[in-house]
């Protein structure tokens, strides 16, 4: 194919595509299935291009097309399409790349996972035991108020609202009570250790 037959077949395929669009804006669905049909292909390829080793092309192209159907309504008939079109894919292109690089700016890779257990499987009978006298130690020293949310809601299991009817407090001043009795109790073990 030559340059001009090239250049020829983009201009045909620039008005193919514009027709489509403003047929597709008149409520044509079936202009508008023909027309996402034709440009999915070369989304495909603008977007790996546009980033390449992206493992998530396909995920940026489906951003892309829920762009153009968000904002089609946007589209002016009477200007070219494809500008617009690659606008759009420009844009969902680079969010795309900066919530990959904010995502990967928190994340570490290992080559080995740490391997950690759950529960007191792990500690030894005295590291148990000496964790629970803290604990009860750390206790006693609230106020009653304070204790008494913390044994409703953290040993018992209760609910705000169950602790709430048993007390005959507000679910607010429960909360406050457990933030400041968790805050204290820390604060206690702490100067233990």
């Amino acid at each position: 194919m030559t340059n001009s037959q090239s250049d020829d077949a983009k201009i045909a395929r620039e008005r193919r595509w514009q027709e489509l669009m403003r047929a597709a804006q008149d409520g044509d669905n079936a202009a508008y299935v023909w027309l996402l049909s034709e440009i999915l292909p070369m989304l495909r390829r603008v977007v790996a291009y546009k980033w390449p080793r992206a493992p998530d092309v396909e995920d940026v192209v489906q951003e892309v097309l829920l762009s153009v159907h968000t904002v089609r309504h946007t589209y002016d008939p009477a200007r070219p399409f494809m500008p617009w079109l690659m606008t759009i894919a420009t844009r969902r292109t680079i969010d795309a790349a900066r919530r990959r690089t904010a995502r990967s700016a928190n994340e570490t890779t290992v080559d080995v996972m740490p391997e950690t257990f759950s529960g007191d499987d792990t500690k030894s009978e005295q590291e148990i035991s000496d964790d629970q006298d803290a604990i009860r130690h750390a206790l006693a020293q609230l106020p009653d108020g304070q204790r008494e949310a913390v044994e409703l809601m953290k040993m018992k299991g209760l609910s705000l609202q169950e602790a709430s009817i048993e007390t005959g407090k507000s679910v607010a001043s429960l909360k406050v009570s457990v933030h400041r009795a968790m805050k204290s109790m820390r604060e206690a073990m702490k100067r233990e250790n």
